[in-house]
């Protein structure tokens, strides 16, 4: 295809994950909300420079990997889920919590090397109009993370522990959650040599 072309499906599917994302309340709805929208970024990685799309893919799949495992440790399915699961596991929720924030796109974790990569092929290849609206369109996925980040860190049910003794369980976490986790939030001083080896 076109490389505008390409453009275009990737912006318009960055729009389309990042409004879908913004009105659900299950988990597993936001997750795929949010892999429609870096689907648009990746396909716009494809279009400009393809090694930065094997990175973005390689920094995404590692990201939500995380992500998911979190959410099956904790057995989370809604957002309110989410926020009684920090008596069970602060530690695991505020990692999990910098995970979103690398979803999201945001310095100084890992996912905001894909993005500023791929702005800045874009902006070399002087596609500033598309690069700038996709920056805008990631911004609807950037509220519903921080949303998710301020519901399981600053706001707690008053109903965590009477209700299902979430404090008595223990959570069985998987082996590779740590290193995955590292991976999906540390990375980014990291960049200059993960970018000249793809």
């Amino acid at each position: 295809l076109h490389t505008k072309t390409l453009l275009l499906l990737g912006l318009s599917s960055a729009l389309i994950g990042g409004w879908l994302g913004l009105n659900q309340t299950q988990t597993r709805k936001i997750l795929a909300a949010s892999s429609i929208a870096h689907m648009g970024w990746l396909i716009s990685a494809i279009a400009i420079n393809p090694p930065t799309a094997t990175l973005t893919l390689m920094i995404y799949v590692v990201t939500t990997i995380t992500v998911f495992s979190h959410m099956g440790a904790t057995e989370t399915k809604t957002t309110h889920d989410i926020g009684t699961s920090w008596a069970h596991s602060p530690a695991l929720v505020l990692m999990t919590m910098l995970a979103l924030v690398s979803l999201g796109g945001l310095p100084p974790t890992t996912g905001f090397m894909p993005k500023w990569l791929i702005l800045k092929d874009m902006l070399t290849a002087n596609f500033t109009p598309i690069a700038l609206t996709l920056l805008m369109a990631s911004l609807p996925s950037l509220f519903f993370y921080l949303r998710l980040m301020y519901i399981s860190t600053l706001t707690t049910p008053p109903t965590t522990t009477t209700t299902e003794y979430k404090w008595r369980l223990k959570t069985h976490l998987q082996k590779n959650l740590a290193p995955m986790m590292t991976l999906a939030t540390l990375l980014l001083p990291m960049h200059h040599y993960l970018y000249n080896t793809t």
